[in-house]
């Protein structure tokens, strides 16, 4: 099997079409609500219209979750931050300082036996201070220790500071990054609240020794620098922050913050029928809900499960369902299914994650299913989008625990997005569909609202909401429709919209060196956009394909009637088979054309179709005059193909034919018009050309009325100015006339 044929079979098979299903229904019941005994979603001020609500079993009414996640905050922030307290910190630092000052004593001693400061192991001190507690050793030699200013005076006020620093307290948070004033310090067993202050930070230690060593030894800075530099390498915090013991004594103070506000005992009435609900009964009811959902053992999860599957499952049977019977194109290409799976897949997660937001905001307008509306019929057509629109808001409705209101409300949006986008003719159409979304909201929003007493500051948040996503769902669309188009392929009318441009190359180039083929393409573009209006085709492909069809005429133009402006015909000395021969490769050479400019699928076809297997009867005939029937042979006379297979590609053939014959008329009166289109159309059907397409008798009716009405106003007669016959005559007057006409 060839990579086409695998292609071919993948864009088909049945196997991936139930394999993309089963994806979509398993993702969103994945998405589904945990847990919770799916019943529909009540709302503040609406009434409950079923029976008494009685409770099965004791269960407690759990608090609204911002209240609950406030109220955890709360008790969070009352806790202290932990901190420890080292008492060994200060004798080991202690012994580590004496333990070097003996140390240090012999080094200097030994520079000062070998008169020698460079080489010498002066461990974390700098050369300066080393040199300079050098100095107060020799001085101390001379002058005897106690004179001020000696080593052992500068050693002990050292070790002094050290027990003044471990007296007061040194903890390794600075003050900004406690977020109390007080602190918990934990001794051993016993646990304090003390003010940070009592204790020194980084930038407070460094105020306190500098301050103690300016006031024993005044402002001289070398000895400030060094007994600063041996001080900070030797003093360590003892009183450390615990990280882990502070979290869990948050924990343990959420934890006590309670879930409930209160319990409905087993067989106690939540909410009677036809009482209105009131944050109090709607509190209860959700949380009976998820009492429900928690005491279901594996079989009713599996049970509950099972349900949700069925539930998206039986929604979209109803969508397949149509697509099967009215959109076979669709349901055939696998590539289209595997989009509309994405696209309701996209809204559906949209869905689940606004659902999981516990704001008080009405955030579910965010869900924007009206960008599934105007994408599903911009790429397909108006009741695919329409139909789509409604599975993808009751999946939707169903992810929100089967909110009635939520759903109604996106049918309207998206309906009226969908209808106002159903004959786009620009981009920027997208964006009046703001107004008709926004008015969907805005009147189901009044709707509900009235009907549940809802204040009208409510309805007035809930309106702004819903501005924002009428606002955000053409922006959205807009943006997608170019992503779809160049990874899935499709062609929707913007696209052919953006074909119709005359200054794209292939339509330039067919201007400037076929005019006569240029003129009869735009003149069939008006006359199949206006038949496909009438049958329900699509009439923006319809005239870019009729645009494109015989592109394949510029590579030769002076091999064909229309573009021969000399009356010279260059097949009056050619042999029939070499004319049919080029003829025929104006369509293969339009398809390299139209491939080579990267023009969609849709607009290629075209270009084989219009002609279908029709025989060029013309040089057929002079053939057989010359070699005889016998020796000819009839498919080397026939366009290759294929029949046209769509409304559109038989649109193009029909006016291709009429077109071309009525303009050879030399007396197009409008009985001979019609006559021409009846007898051309009949031909085609009885040839069997549109047997492939799915043109019925009715459509043919109305095509040919068509064709006609336009047909007699394009080759109407005018009436001749008196002087017509002398312009026709002379040259020399119609200069004449030209340069006075100039002149004026």
């Amino acid at each position: 099997m060839n990579n086409a044929d695998r292609k071919s079979k993948l864009k088909t098979s049945l196997r991936i079409k139930v394999l993309i299903i089963f994806m979509l229904v398993s993702l969103i019941v994945f998405m589904f609500p945990k847990g919770e005994s799916i019943e529909s979603n009540v709302t503040v001020g609406s009434i409950w219209i079923q029976d008494d609500l009685i409770a099965s079993r004791t269960f407690e009414i759990l608090k609204d979750p911002e209240t609950y996640a406030k109220e955890k905050q709360k008790a969070a922030g009352r806790v202290h931050q932990i901190f420890l307290f080292y008492k060994s910190i200060a004798e080991s630092t202690l012994d580590s300082a004496r333990n070097f000052n003996k140390q240090l004593i012999k080094e200097l001693d030994k520079s000062i036996k070998q008169k020698d400061d460079e080489n010498v192991n002066a461990t974390f001190l700098s050369k300066d201070s080393f040199k300079l507690f050098s100095q107060l050793r020799r001085r101390e030699n001379l002058l005897g220790a106690k004179r001020k200013k000696s080593l052992h005076e500068v050693l002990n006020f050292m070790e002094e500071i050290i027990k003044r620093v471990y007296q007061r307290g040194y903890i390794d948070q600075p003050y900004e990054q406690i977020a109390k004033d007080s602190i918990s310090v934990r001794d051993g067993k016993f646990e304090r609240l003390v003010p940070k202050r009592i204790y020194l930070d980084r930038n407070s230690l460094n105020d306190f020794v500098d301050l103690y060593i300016r006031n024993n030894f005044g402002n001289d800075e070398q000895m400030v620098s060094a007994i600063t530099e041996y001080l900070d390498y030797f003093i360590k915090p003892n009183i450390i922050y615990d990280v882990k013991l502070t979290e869990i004594a948050v924990k343990n103070a959420t934890d006590k913050v309670s879930r409930n506000v209160g319990i409905v005992n087993e067989n106690e009435r939540i909410v009677a029928k036809h009482d209105r609900i009131t944050p109090e009964i709607k509190q209860k009811i959700d949380s009976y809900r998820i009492a429900k959902g928690e005491e279901i053992g594996f079989w009713g999860k599996f049970a509950q499960g099972l349900g949700k599957y069925l539930h998206i499952l039986i929604i979209l049977t109803l969508y397949i369902i149509y697509i099967y019977l009215f959109r076979k194109k669709i349901y055939q290409n696998n590539l289209k299914v595997l989009l509309i799976a994405i696209i309701i897949a996209f809204v559906s997660f949209l869905a689940f994650i606004i659902y999981q937001l516990n704001v008080k905001a009405p955030v579910e307008f965010f869900v924007l299913v009206p960008v599934a509306s105007m994408l599903l019929t911009i790429i397909f057509d108006s009741r695919v989008g329409f139909y789509g629109t409604v599975v993808t808001a009751l999946i939707c409705g169903g992810l929100r625990g089967n909110d009635y209101v939520f759903t109604v409300m996106n049918i309207i949006a998206g309906g009226l997005a969908a209808y106002t986008v159903r004959d786009i003719k620009n981009r920027t159409q997208i964006f009046r569909s703001f107004s008709f979304i926004l008015i969907g909201y805005v009147v189901g929003i009044i709707a509900f609202g009235l009907e549940r007493f809802d204040s009208i500051e409510t309805m007035l948040v809930n309106s702004a909401f819903a501005a924002s996503s009428a606002l955000m769902s053409p922006v959205f669309t807009y943006g997608f429709i170019i992503f779809v188009e160049r990874i899935f392929g499709i062609t929707t009318d913007l696209t052919l919209l953006e074909l119709t441009d005359f200054n794209r190359p292939l339509l330039r180039d067919l201007a400037k060196s076929a005019p006569g083929t240029f003129t009869h393409s735009m003149t069939m573009g008006t006359l199949v956009e206006s038949a496909a209006e009438t049958i329900g085709a699509n009439s923006t492909l319809a005239r870019v394909g009729a645009y494109y069809h015989d592109i394949g005429k510029t590579l030769n133009p002076a091999s064909f009637v229309e573009n021969q402006l000399d009356n010279k015909n260059v097949h009056e000395n050619l042999p029939p088979e070499k004319s049919a021969q080029i003829i025929l490769e104006h369509v293969e050479k339009g398809i390299e054309l139209a491939k080579g400019d990267n023009l969609p699928q849709e607009i290629i076809d075209f270009i084989p179709m219009h002609h279908g297997t029709v025989v060029i009867s013309f040089f057929y005939e002079k053939a057989k005059k010359l070699y005889g029937e016998d020796n000819v042979d009839i498919d080397d006379y026939r366009y290759k193909g294929p029949k046209p297979n769509t409304k559109e590609t038989a649109l193009v053939m029909l006016a291709d034919a009429c077109e071309s014959t009525v303009r050879s008329m030399n007396e197009a009166d409008p009985q001979k018009v019609e006559n021409v289109v009846n007898n051309i159309i009949d031909s085609r059907i009885s040839e069997g050309q549109l047997d492939e397409s799915p043109l019925t008798f009715k459509d043919i009716r109305k095509i040919k009325e068509s064709f006609v009405s336009i047909l007699i106003g394009q080759h109407h007669k005018r009436i001749r100015y008196p002087n017509q016959s002398e312009i026709e005559s002379k040259k020399e007057k119609v200069l004449k006339d030209n340069g006075e006409n100039e002149s004026v």
